[in-house]
């Protein structure tokens, strides 16, 4: 199946919140090998001036990727996951991510572009508070790689 270009400008429903804990911060930081204090002492996240652990700037890519998934398991977006190859990812912070956050996505399907015989997808994830404070966005690109490739 090929992917459905009428993808392009589809908005999927906001993820359920993910609730971000202190032990999450700090087994992503581990992970990406991220070593700023304030994302394993509480009180030195306090000290500089953060209500609880900072999260590193990618933990992001968590939320993130649960409102992708919505795209990608949509089995009318003719995705094929086991021929996807993240091409791009990138992010604006308009505030930190820290511990005690109940974040939320929405995902935005910004451009569907047919290439060779698959396509690259590129969409948008407006990350967000429960409450509506706007956190992060997050922009991707997927490589869909055709049948014969």
């Amino acid at each position: 199946m090929a992917i459905n270009p009428e993808l392009q400008g589809k908005t999927y429903p906001t993820t359920e919140p993910y609730s971000v804990g202190r032990e999450k911060i700090r087994e992503f930081a581990h992970a990406v090998k991220a070593q700023h204090p304030a994302h394993f002492s509480v009180e030195t996240a306090r000290e500089l001036g953060y209500n609880d652990l900072l999260a590193p700037p990618t933990f992001a890519i968590i939320v993130a990727q649960r409102a992708e998934a919505l795209m990608v398991e949509d089995p009318d977006s003719g995705i094929d996951f086991s021929r996807v190859v993240h091409a791009d990812e990138r992010f604006t912070h308009h505030r930190p991510i820290v511990a005690g956050d109940e974040l939320v996505a929405t995902l935005t399907v910004d451009t569907v572009r047919a290439m060779g015989g698959g396509a690259l997808v590129s969409s948008r994830a407006e990350i967000e508070t429960v409450a509506g404070e706007r956190v992060a966005t997050a922009v991707s690109s997927l490589l869909v790689r055709g049948e014969d490739q």
